[in-house]
């Protein structure tokens, strides 16, 4: 199925405007959901919205926004303020900036995106501005679903990647993090020099694809056995050892290397044994 755009707007980079469609980059119905359900009957439960002053249910025509300023009081927010409230880059994704790539710290991306040409008319000069921000990122603003996001902009392929981004303050300091007091700013040479010699067993061409959700296989495995009528046994659970000697377990590591000649190292699990087929659910 082709992907559908979930927003439609212009690139500006200065005086150029290319009309671009926005896509998700990613595919929530990759992952396993579950509903709620009343374990009686069995029957999907439903969400209510309820005003305990009133003791009663609320409609939706009922409801409206309120931010709460002080510990049990609101302002209510109508749409004709939120109407108000109109941001240059509620159609236009403006960058303002360019960087390089890597100067972009992970930490602050948020959700990915595609970006596409608009119509025939654009793919041209959408193609030039892909090739021409080659190794950079393009900084800028834009509204989307009711806020105003940071975004990086970056060629991908054919088309162009959207990240949105966290803000400055949005990123909590790693000093708050009172576990990391203790941690030694300096450690013994030789202990780095073999930890070096571990990590390089196993560096390789990184394929993200290689690494499969054995969680998500594990759980639609049982799925499948409950919907056949299968008894699902759960495997043993298996307790890492604990380090106790560290130069001890890096030697350790290095020789199980040797012992196995170097062979590129299997990230996945072994694959779990194919449930039965499923039966077909007798007429009603």
């Amino acid at each position: 199925m082709a992907a559908r755009p979930t927003w439609k707007g212009f690139l500006k980079i200065s005086l150029v405007n290319i009309p671009v469609r926005v896509f998700p980059a990613t595919d929530s119905a990759a992952t396993i959901s579950f509903n709620q359900l009343h374990g009686e009957c069995q029957t999907r439960i439903q969400q209510k919205r309820w005003c305990p002053k009133c003791e009663r249910e609320v409609p939706l025509s009922e409801v409206v926004k309120g931010y709460e300023f002080e510990k049990g009081r609101y302002v209510v927010m109508d749409d004709e303020d939120l109407a108000k409230v109109r941001p240059e880059s509620t159609r236009v994704i403006d960058l303002v900036q360019f960087t390089e790539v890597e100067a972009i710290d992970p930490i602050y991306i948020e959700r990915p995106y595609y970006l596409a040409p608009d119509g025939q008319m654009s793919q041209q000069a959408f193609a030039v501005i892909r090739e021409g921000m080659r190794g950079k990122a393009g900084i800028g603003k834009l509204a989307l679903y009711g806020r105003e996001y940071l975004v990086a902009v970056q060629p991908k392929e054919k088309g162009l990647v959207m990240y949105t981004m966290r803000r400055a303050n949005e990123i909590r300091s790693m000093a708050a993090i009172d576990e990391l007091e203790g941690v030694p700013e300096k450690v013994k040479p030789e202990e780095i020099k073999l930890a070096k010699q571990v990590i390089s067993n196993f560096e390789g061409e990184l394929d993200l694809a290689e690494y499969r959700d054995a969680y998500q296989e594990e759980l639609q495995r049982i799925i499948d056995a409950k919907i056949a009528g299968e008894e699902v046994v759960a495997p043993e659970e298996q307790t890492p050892p604990k380090v106790v000697n560290l130069m001890d377990a890096l030697r350790q590591s290095l020789d199980r290397v040797s012992t196995t000649k170097k062979k590129p190292v299997k990230v996945e699990a072994e694959k779990p044994a194919k449930a039965a087929p499923r039966k077909k659910a007798a007429a009603r």
